[in-house]
């Protein structure tokens, strides 16, 4: 009897490195088929994609596929840092990672040296439905967790974001594209109930058993349309900067059943530059390819007034800093001057995505007793 060949599951294969290239963050705005757009674009069969993208979600060196939001356009948000005494900072990442659901990238942070804002370690990004109050929500869990202050830093405009980590690998110090980056507002965007039960059923994460063709019919009974209504509410919404990418999300921060990571070092770079040049900077360091996100945010008097802040990730800690020092000098170059600059070096992380429904929220007020009503600024469909 032959023996079947187990399906390679480790990011080094070939053919899934040449995958996930694409499937990372490469396919933009609402695909009818996903699935296929990832085969064309990677110039593999349908069928070899299929297999491999199940193997590696059920042996999880894919955390999940799913179709991603601009939450930023759905739900008020912001990165939020969090002043937790030493001896209760690992209870507080434990809080925010399983009892918050609003809470979605949750990482433990550190710098090089006493700066300012070092003290903030627990940092967070939070997303708050409409019609709530951010500050409320803040209040609440920095007494479940002991946080002695809080920062809010709502993004005001976006000028990267994206993953590609296995993309990113190749990449030299100071490599950007010829262009600035583009500008992404924050504007926020109100739905139908209609549309929230077809954005619902849309962003749910696959699992092993769903990937294949068609992918959305079910979904749509899910949602309880037509799958052409489906399509044509999902299009809608795509059309209106709603929907991101289709994606599959590594797991980047802890090693594989076999020790294989995908990076090891998560920096936040932070940036002051002349108050009034915020967007000419931010789309000068969001053309970096090396950045997953990069945007304009206050970090205020306790994070020295920096206002450009940008994500990378790397395998050395050296190779980072490279990245980051060509970024200064790119800046220094065009005559935007860096102020003041900073490290956010990541630590112990757990991403997950913020759920942004109001009705979720309110179901999730309820059962931790958080008192909704009073803060209610409008009323959702």
């Amino acid at each position: 009897m032959t023996q079947q060949l187990a399906v390679p599951t480790e990011i080094s294969d070939p053919v899934n490195a040449q995958i996930l290239g694409v499937s990372e963050d490469l396919i933009a705005g609402f695909a009818t088929d996903p699935f296929q757009r990832i085969a064309e674009a990677s110039q593999l069969p349908l069928d070899v994609v299929l297999e491999r993208l199940r193997a590696m979600l059920a042996g999880g060196v894919i955390r999940r596929i799913r179709q991603t939001l601009m939450a930023t356009n759905l739900a008020p948000g912001a990165l939020v840092a969090w002043h937790v005494r030493p001896e209760t900072l690992d209870a507080g990442f434990d809080f925010m990672s399983k009892e918050d659901p609003f809470s979605g990238h949750v990482v433990i942070r550190s710098t090089d040296g006493d700066t300012p804002g070092s003290v903030y370690r627990l940092w967070t990004t939070l997303k708050v439905p409409q019609g709530y109050s951010m500050t409320r929500h803040c209040d609440f869990l920095a007494a479940k967790i002991g946080a002695s202050a809080y920062r809010i830093m709502p993004a005001k405009r976006l000028f990267a974001l994206g993953v590609g980590h296995v993309r990113r690998k190749a990449i030299t110090p100071g490599s950007r594209t010829d262009a600035p980056g583009r500008v992404i507002d924050t504007n926020i965007v109100e739905l139908s109930g209609a549309e929230w039960k077809v954005l619902t059923a849309l962003k749910r994460e696959f699992t092993v058993a769903e990937i294949g063709p068609d992918p959305w019919r079910a979904r749509a009974i899910e949602a309880g349309v037509s799958l052409g209504e489906f399509v044509r509410v999902a299009q809608s919404l795509s059309d209106r900067e709603v929907i991101g990418r289709f994606s599959t999300f590594l797991e980047h921060v802890k090693p594989s059943a076999k020790g294989e990571r995908v990076t090891r070092y998560n920096a936040l770079f932070h940036w002051r530059v002349p108050e009034g040049r915020e967007i000419e900077a931010g789309r000068e360091v969001g053309r970096h390819h090396i950045l997953t996100h990069a945007y304009w945010r206050e970090g205020g008097p306790e994070f020295a007034n920096v206002n450009i802040m940008a994500v990378a990730h790397g395998m050395e800690k050296s190779l980072v800093l490279e990245h980051k020092t060509a970024i200064d000098a790119h800046l220094e170059s065009i005559g935007i001057p860096v102020l003041y600059t900073n490290v956010f070096w990541g630590g112990r992380s757990e991403i997950k995505p913020s759920e942004i429904s109001p009705l979720e929220y309110a179901a999730w007020g309820g059962r931790v007793g958080l008192a909704l009503e009073a803060q209610r600024t409008d009323s959702p469909d």
